[in-house]
């Protein structure tokens, strides 16, 4: 059986919770880091040329953590 043979799903049981947490999770440390790059790249390079766009980068890195946040609890069961 090589890598490219497609996987077969035999029952409704769900994923294990730790592989679940763990793609939450590289997903929150995904959009967080794009987050710090936008602002890092905001005020560091693109303010020189445009004021503008990088007030639009920190407004976009600025609404990135509550997203963040929601999908790293998306489906939680409480």
């Amino acid at each position: 059986m090589g890598r490219d043979d497609p996987r077969y799903i035999l029952s409704d049981v769900e994923r294990a919770q730790s592989e679940r947490l763990r793609r939450r999770r590289r997903w929150y440390f995904a959009l967080m880091g794009t987050c710090l790059l936008l602002i890092v790249l905001a005020w560091n390079l693109v303010r020189l040329w445009s004021t503008q766009a990088a007030v639009g980068m920190s407004v976009v890195a600025a609404l990135l953590p509550p997203v963040a946040v929601i999908i790293a609890n998306w489906g939680e069961d409480h």
